[in-house]
């Protein structure tokens, strides 16, 4: 069972936790139907998401046999074969379906754009660039969606805003490293690094991170923030992100593993430090004091 778990790629279903974002700062985190339905919407994600990459490996199979790291995906190593890999696509999503009808319904057509997107994604549209970092960019925005449906809470535009530009900053640093291995090896990874290349990727990810820190440190001392978290103490969390832009630059820039994002926060010690000490923060200012 296992290459057909690999398949499903499940340390990716780190990315799905956004979900939670919504539930938590409308402070009904220990609100436990809505946590429940907010865990439903985690599940509908990781669904729809495994759905997706396994369409997606097939897809890329062979350009991934070129790849130094992706070669021993189970598609692309043949530890998995297209009849099965195919049925369990179908599986993913039907199941992904069926739970967020048990959710809400109102989720089901978020799941569906989703799911669109992705699949757009995957059969050409990750071939132009800039477009692809946008439409990476636009999955984080639908799970944040999602997870305000899910739990019938309201969604700040501030949570949008900050979440898209960090999305945008982290898959500009993944392209970079696409680029990096073309660089090394010659090797395409795919299509849009033509239209790419290191100096513009380290530019955007400067204006990408700078306009992020911005964009956040005025959600800190805005009105909405001081009258959900009743507190004018929001701004302290700055720190926090501030290490994690900085630590995420010094990855890419310096020590030049940008190529795997979720696996770069479940190994990276300094990142899950950071990411801790911003929600314990975030969990003080809301839910204690």
């Amino acid at each position: 069972m296992r290459p057909y778990i690999e398949l499903l790629r499940p340390h990716q279903f780190i990315k799905n936790l956004f979900v939670f974002l919504p539930v938590f700062f409308a402070r009904e985190a220990s609100n436990p139907e809505k946590l429940v339905d907010t865990l439903l919407a985690f599940a509908v994600f990781c669904c729809a998401a495994g759905a997706v990459y396994v369409f997606n490996d097939w897809r890329d199979r062979e350009d991934d046999r070129l790849h130094p790291e992706k070669k021993f995906r189970p598609l692309a190593s043949g530890a998995v074969e297209s009849g099965p890999a195919f049925i369990l696509m179908a599986a993913m999503a039907c199941i992904a379906a069926a739970l967020a009808i048990v959710a809400t319904p109102d989720l089901l057509p978020v799941v569906g754009v989703y799911l669109a997107f992705n699949l757009a994604y995957s059969l050409g549209v990750k071939q132009i660039a800039i477009v692809d970092v946008m439409i990476v960019a636009l999955g984080f925005v639908l799970r944040l969606v999602g997870g305000a449906l899910a739990a019938d809470v309201s969604l700040s535009k501030w949570i949008i805003i900050v979440t898209f530009l960090g999305a945008l900053f982290v898959a500009l640093a993944k392209r970079r490293d696409d680029q990096v291995i073309y660089s090394r090896t010659g090797a395409k990874m795919r299509k849009s690094v033509d239209g790419y290349n290191v100096e513009f990727l380290n530019i955007s990810m400067v204006i990408m991170a700078a306009v992020l820190i911005v964009a956040y440190l005025m959600y800190t001392v805005s009105d909405r923030a001081v009258q959900v978290s009743g507190s004018e103490n929001t701004y302290f969390t700055a720190f926090f992100v501030l290490l994690g832009i900085m630590r995420y630059l010094q990855l890419t820039l310096v020590k030049q593993e940008s190529g795997a994002p979720s696996k770069i926060v479940l190994r990276d010690r300094f990142l899950q430090l950071t990411v801790l000490g911003w929600l314990l923060t975030f969990t003080w200012i809301l839910y204690v004091d």
